[in-house]
């Protein structure tokens, strides 16, 4: 694999490559555009926004490369799931585990997606009118009547004997379109999807736009975003996705207690951690977490402002992960530059990981041209590692 890096140009340019000194270790270090930097060049079975969340490319590009079909892929760090989706759709087996409940929602009915006739028809079938519980703070983002309809299908969803297939699938479409900045979403004009504002600064924004909640149809956006969603999905996909659909595997956990996946088994891991405390991932989820009946203020998600408490962490997932590879097995674990790039975390991820008895093999840089969400963002090229992906690949000896 290092020749190849080395001699990668997929897209035009040949790798940089330098060594870094990490006390025993040498790493070697690549830097190229090793995945597209297109926003939509991935199955659209992906397009379930949260926050931090990688694209697509770069699970599948260790997934290509160090697995085979049938092995077991995993992230103990789920966030929506990409690695987990990405696994299924190239015939691999997938784990996941994350703190946070919502993870799950949004990554499972994804792995056995059903059809678009199956969702229009259980759509038909909620009567969207049974409200009567709807929060009235929440008028600040929905249309009285808009509010209505989610509050049905909230009760709908919440309901016993709980969720089936189709159920699941529309609540997690649900969850994605509760707010957002286009009609496609729920709500009135508001910050994206996996961001949502809270009533007060809802409240601000409503002003400085002068606007008011518009009404929008709960079934109909449903019903187009699954059409969305779905519409990548060939016939091999749908069989391959159904074959592996009982050999998958979701826990509600935290990383480093990764008790209920088997020792030994897993062949490559693909993971991000939290980085430090860049993102509020509890306050963004706030109204998710409304919606699916959890309780957000009981997720204890991890945040460090202080770097050696994010590698003492890192070191205790890393026993953890090394306990379920199997021997041979990799672990990708994607870092960024944070705080101004005065941080490179590759620099407390390996002895992070070798205290836990990995081995370190390489780090690849993904240097990539800038995203909307970026530039939304104001952020300069290279400047603040928002375009700019660094994976260290680990191995169990």
């Amino acid at each position: 694999m290092l020749r190849e890096l080395a001699e990668f140009d997929e897209f035009g340019a040949k790798s940089l490559v330098q060594s870094k000194d990490h006390g025993e270790f040498v790493v070697p270090t690549f830097t190229n555009e090793f995945w597209t930097a297109k926003q939509r060049a991935a199955n659209n079975l992906h397009e379930v926004s949260y926050r931090a969340c990688f694209k697509p490319q770069l699970p599948r590009f260790f997934i290509d490369r160090l697995t085979t079909p049938g092995d077991l892929v995993m992230d103990p760090f789920m966030g929506r799931g990409t690695t987990l989706v990405e696994s299924a759709l190239a015939g691999r087996r997938a784990a996941g585990a994350d703190i946070n409940p919502l993870s799950g929602i949004l990554t499972a009915p994804r792995l056995n997606p059903p059809t678009q006739a199956s969702v229009k028809e259980r759509l038909l079938k909620i009567d969207f009118t049974k409200g009567g519980d709807e929060p009235e703070d929440l008028l600040t983002f929905y249309h009285p009547d808009t509010l209505r309809e989610i509050s049905a299908l909230r009760r709908h969803l919440l309901e016993p004997p709980g969720a089936d297939a189709a159920d699941a699938w529309i609540r997690m479409v649900a969850t994605n379109r509760l707010t957002g900045h286009s009609p496609g979403f729920f709500s009135v004009y508001t910050l994206p999807p996996n961001q949502a504002v809270t009533v007060a600064r809802q409240k601000l924004i409503n002003a400085k736009r002068n606007q008011t909640p518009p009404y929008r149809n709960v079934q109909a956006i449903l019903e187009k975003k699954s059409k969305s969603l779905l519409r990548d999905i060939t016939a091999d996909d749908r069989q391959r996705l159904r074959s592996l659909a009982d050999r998958h595997q979701i826990v509600v956990s935290s990383a480093d207690d990764l008790s209920e996946i088997r020792a030994n088994s897993v062949a490559l891991v693909v993971t991000s951690p939290p980085f430090l405390d860049i993102v509020q991932y509890s306050t963004d989820n706030w109204l998710r977490c409304w919606f699916n009946g959890i309780d957000a203020e009981q997720i204890r998600i991890w945040k460090f402002g202080n770097v050696l408490r994010w590698q003492e962490a890192m070191a205790r997932v890393f026993v953890e992960l090394k306990r379920v590879l199997r021997p041979g097995g990799h672990v990708a674990f994607e870092v960024g530059e944070v705080r101004k790039g005065k941080i490179q975390l590759e620099d407390h991820v390996v002895p992070a990981a070798t205290s836990a008895g990995l081995e370190p093999v390489l780090v690849l840089i993904n240097a990539q041209e800038f995203t909307k969400t970026s530039n939304c963002w104001g952020v300069d090229n290279q400047s603040k590692g928002t375009n700019t992906n660094r994976i260290i690949l680990l191995r169990k000896p």
